[in-house]
């Protein structure tokens, strides 16, 4: 149990960003428009204002004082370095033809979601509840590692969406059997509305909450163990008090999009944001 455990946490370590061994892709690829995450337009594949020769952030100490809350929250699941130094060979964007930076930052969101759902299928392996569907996981798990490792022309033209759909299948199952063991109504809020809601310690203890809109949601001392998180939409969320024990699905950006306390309780997965201390 132990070993397995420590194979997980090496695995999810190889499936958070490293700057170290990216060229900035985030930095570059991604389109954001000016709003309350970002300060100012940026085109996609236009490089940002504030990203350096090296690829390193010029006030990455000062993202959110800077008004760049949108990349304090952004995780790219291990993605930028997997196209950096996999993909691309740790050929940079900035040095060769134009047609590189072209390919790169096509290639790199289809890494991504393929890393985010790596992220997602090794978490439901580690849940003994999911034990009837781990043949099935593991299988899945070791398709899309081989997706990842495509060529540039292959990654660019998988149907990633197709793939993720099926992988989807199959965690909506692992849900069901890790929700399975919470005694009572088990509360299905998937793609729930609940914006701004007065959820103040709410019993929701082994809900389905895939896809809810949770923005700017109260969810003070609520109680989420065993809740199911993926893709919850936890922007500005208040989460100071609440206990997400043995909550699953939840990632580390949604975690840094939400508001918490030294008194809220994470699951092992994730950690707790630095900028939590200063909002409490």
């Amino acid at each position: 149990m132990l070993n397995g455990m420590r194979e997980h946490q090496a695995e999810q370590a190889e499936l958070r960003g490293d700057c170290e061994r990216c060229f900035g892709l985030c930095c570059v690829a991604l389109p954001f428009a000016a709003s309350a995450d970002f300060a100012v337009d940026k085109a996609a594949g236009t490089p940002c204002r504030n990203l350096r020769e090296d690829h390193r952030c010029g006030i990455h100490a000062r993202l959110r004082q800077k008004g760049f809350t949108g990349c304090t929250v952004y995780d790219c699941f291990g993605a930028g370095q997997q196209v950096s130094q996999i993909t691309f060979g740790g050929q940079d964007w900035r040095t060769g033809p134009p047609e590189r930076a072209r390919h790169m930052f096509d290639v790199f969101p289809v890494v991504r979601q393929l890393h985010e759902l790596l992220w997602y299928l090794t978490e439901a392996l580690t849940l003994p509840a999911a034990r009837p569907v781990h043949a099935e996981l593991r299988e899945a798990l070791e398709k899309t590692e081989e997706l990842t490792g495509g060529t540039p022309e292959e990654l660019a033209a998988l149907d990633v969406a197709a793939h993720r759909q099926e992988v989807n299948v199959l965690l909506l199952r692992t849900s069901e059997l890790a929700r399975a063991g919470f005694k009572g109504r088990k509360k299905d809020r998937r793609g729930a509305d609940l914006m701004g809601a007065r959820l103040k310690g709410a019993d929701l203890r082994g809900a389905c909450l895939r896809g809810a809109y949770l923005i700017a949601a109260d969810l003070t001392g609520a109680d989420l163990r065993g809740a199911d998180l993926i893709g919850a939409d936890l922007r500005d969320a208040d989460l100071t008090d609440a206990d997400l024990t043995g909550a699953f699905f939840l990632t580390q950006p949604q975690v840094n999009a939400a508001r918490g306390s030294a008194g809220t309780r994470l699951p092992g997965s994730v950690t707790r944001p630095g900028h939590w201390t200063a909002q409490v």
